[in-house]
């Protein structure tokens, strides 16, 4: 078990603060014991942090929750980074499809019922997620959060613990600008996708629940067999 005490994560924070990205995430694997993984939506940049983490570790296991809502554009980048990378791609998808959702409770929620946008969070999203890093395991999982993503992000760091699925969460690309994480794109002549929406955001300031507290609760209030 990894030591997760807040001195303790204070103290790698202070520590790799001033590292490069690949330094973070080499340090993340070697803290995993063998059970790093990264987690992707394929959003825009997401492929600075796949090609990252295939550069320190090939065979990394990528966890992608599929919720059957991604635009044309954003299947199609998947792919082309599954095939650049060879990703070791691991598809969670939610228990209910898209048709049936809309069938028994209507289109997408809003961003102005935020509950109703949390339950398909939940649904969509949370479960097959949770599911994900329970069949997969990891003790270390690496994500592409960036203090310049939304309000809730800038308060938290390279590493922190995650209280919703229980894991080491580091974050190598975390102090990158988008002017930076564009020259690394143009550097690896990596691919970059800008067609992408994640209903269970809704918008760019929002949070799905994967990195907010309120995932939990979500979570718990979600129905299995629904």
């Amino acid at each position: 078990m990894i030591s997760m005490t807040p001195e303790q994560i204070s103290t790698w924070n202070a520590e790799l603060r001033h590292k490069t990205p690949l330094e973070i995430v080499r340090w993340a694997i070697a803290q995993a014991g063998g059970r790093a993984l990264v987690s992707t939506n394929f959003r825009p940049y997401e492929a600075v942090l796949l090609h990252l983490c295939t550069q320190a570790h090939p065979d990394i296991p990528v966890l992608w929750v599929d919720h059957g809502y991604n635009r044309s554009a954003t299947y199609r980048h998947a792919e082309q980074l599954q095939r650049l990378l060879s990703l070791n791609l691991h598809v969670y998808a939610p228990r209910m499809t898209p048709a049936r959702y809309e069938t028994l409770y209507g289109s997408v929620p809003t961003p102005d019922d935020e509950p109703a946008l949390k339950e398909f969070s939940a649904l969509m999203k949370l479960e097959p997620f949770q599911r994900g890093m329970r069949e997969l395991a990891p003790r270390v999982w690496t994500t592409a959060l960036r203090k310049v993503q939304n309000p809730n992000r800038a308060n938290l760091d390279v590493v922190s613990h995650d209280p919703n699925f229980g894991a080491l969460k580091v974050s190598p690309v975390f102090y990158q600008t988008d002017a930076a994480m564009e020259t690394y794109l143009e550097q690896y002549n990596l691919p970059n996708e800008w067609d992408y929406f994640d209903p269970a955001k809704a918008d760019e300031k929002r949070e799905c629940g994967l990195h907010a507290s309120w995932g939990a609760g979500a979570l718990a209030r979600e129905p299995v067999n629904r």
